[in-house]
């Protein structure tokens, strides 16, 4: 099964060693909202999605789960 989008963001974050705090502050969002988003409970916007994109420095299809690396 691949992987999607939750599951791929608390991937990178923890091979970051970053907290949820940080990489909210990081892309200019709160706590709360990068849970909700590990959780799979809703997605960011288009313009967050980008900055989580740039952060990691991974493509789009990367972190939306439609292909592998």
């Amino acid at each position: 099964m691949t992987e999607g989008f939750a599951q791929r963001l608390r991937y990178l974050r923890k091979e970051m060693g970053i907290g949820q705090i940080a990489l909210a502050k990081a892309v200019g969002v709160g706590k709360s909202i990068i849970s909700q988003w590990e959780l799979g409970r809703c997605e960011p916007t288009l313009s967050s999605f980008i900055r989580l994109a740039e952060f990691f420095g991974v493509s789009l299809d990367y972190l939306a789960g439609l292909v592998e690396y």
